[in-house]
C-alpha cells in the first residue's frame, strides 16, 4: 500500500493511472481537472505552455481522496479540501519552491488553500472572481428566437475567432489558457466551436464546448460583443452547444458563470441550468516560497 499523504508527479500517465477514477466518481464537479488532463493526453504536454504541468494526489487508506493539477503559467487547480488537507499541501509546495500565481477551486476550498498559502510563504491572496458552476437540468430553449441560425466555426473564421477570444479573456479578467492563435486552431480542429449568425451570415455571437470527458461536456467562452448584447444571441447560442452536447451523449453538461455577471446567470437558470456549487479565484502576491518567514535564504 501507499503511503498517505501527498504524492506529486510531471507524469501525467501516472496522475490519470492512480487519480482518474476518482476524478470520474464526480464528472461535473472536476469537469476542469478533466478536460484539461485530456487536452494533455490528446495534444501534448505543452498544449497549455512551455513549462511542465504538475499533478498530485491525496492518498488516504490506498484510495486517493483529492487531486491538484496546474498548467503554468494558470492558478493551481484543487479538488474539495478540508482545510487540514489544504494546509499540508500548501506546505509541500512552498517547501519544494513553488511559485504559484493563484488558486482557483470550490470557495471553501480555495479559501483555505489562499490562506495557507499566506501562513507558508508570506504572499498576499485577493480575491478576484467568484463563479458559479452549474449543470443542465432540462433544456429550455429562449423564445423567441432571434433571427438567424447557428452553424459550425471553420477555418475561415480563424482570425474572428482569435479576435473574440482575446475580447471574451479581456472582458472577464483571465489568463488566457493558451494564446489566441493556438485556441482558435485548436477549434477549428474539433469543431469546438458554434456561431450564431444573423439571416445575411454575419457572426453575432460564439459558444464552445470541452471534448466529451468522462459522460461530461463543459459549455465555454459564451461571447457576445458588447454593441450586439440585450438580442438574444447568447441565449440562442448557449442553447445550440447545448443540445449538441445532448446528442453527442453528454450525460451532463455544465458550464460556469461569473457571479459578478447577473446577465448571464439568470439566462443559463432560464434556459435550464441548475446552480451545483460555487468557486473562487484568489490571486497572490509575488512574495515567492524562499520570502516565507521562517525560511532561509
Amino acid at each position: 500500500m501507499r503511503p498517505d499523504g501527498w504524492h506529486l508527479t510531471e507524469d501525467l500517465d501516472e496522475f490519470l493511472a492512480r487519480s482518474g477514477e476518482f476524478l470520474r466518481t464526480r464528472p461535473a464537479r472536476h469537469t476542469v481537472a478533466l478536460t484539461v488532463t485530456e487536452t494533455l493526453r490528446v495534444r501534448g504536454m505543452h498544449a497549455y505552455g512551455a513549462e511542465a504541468p504538475v499533478f498530485g494526489r491525496l492518498e488516504q487508506a490506498g484510495e486517493v481522496r483529492a487531486a491538484v493539477f496546474r498548467t503554468p503559467p494558470q492558478n493551481l487547480g484543487l479538488t474539495s479540501l478540508d482545510p487540514e488537507d489544504a494546509d499540508t499541501l500548501a506546505a509541500r509546495l512552498a517547501g519544494l519552491g513553488h511559485r504559484l500565481p493563484g488558486v482557483d477551486a470550490d470557495h471553501d476550498t480555495a479559501t483555505a488553500f489562499a490562506e495557507a498559502w499566506q501562513r507558508h510563504t508570506g504572499a498576499t491572496p485577493t480575491l478576484r472572481r467568484r463563479h458559479r458552476l452549474y449543470r443542465l437540468g432540462e433544456l429550455t430553449p429562449a423564445q423567441p428566437l432571434p433571427a438567424g441560425r447557428a452553424r459550425i466555426a471553420g477555418t475561415q473564421d480563424r482570425e474572428q475567432l482569435m479576435h473574440w477570444y482575446d475580447e471574451f479573456i479581456a472582458s472577464v479578467g483571465n489568463v488566457g489558457s493558451m494564446d489566441a492563435g493556438s485556441w482558435a486552431d485548436a477549434r477549428i480542429a474539433r469543431a469546438g466551436v458554434t456561431f450564431w449568425e444573423t439571416p445575411d451570415g454575419t457572426p453575432v455571437s460564439m459558444a464552445g464546448a470541452t471534448p466529451l470527458v468522462a459522460g461530461q461536456i463543459r459549455v465555454t467562452a459564451v461571447y457576445t460583443p458588447a454593441r450586439l448584447r440585450g438580442r438574444g444571441y447568447a441565449g440562442a447560442v448557449t442553447v445550440e452547444v447545448s443540445r449538441a452536447a445532448l446528442a453527442a451523449g453528454a450525460e451532463e453538461v455544465v458550464l460556469f458563470a461569473d457571479l459578478a455577471n447577473p446577465t448571464s446567470n439568470s439566462l443559463y437558470r432560464r434556459v435550464g441550468y441548475l446552480p451545483v456549487a460555487d468557486f473562487a479565484v484568489y490571486e497572490f502576491s509575488e512574495t515567492s516560497a524562499e520570502d516565507a518567514p521562517g525560511r532561509s535564504r
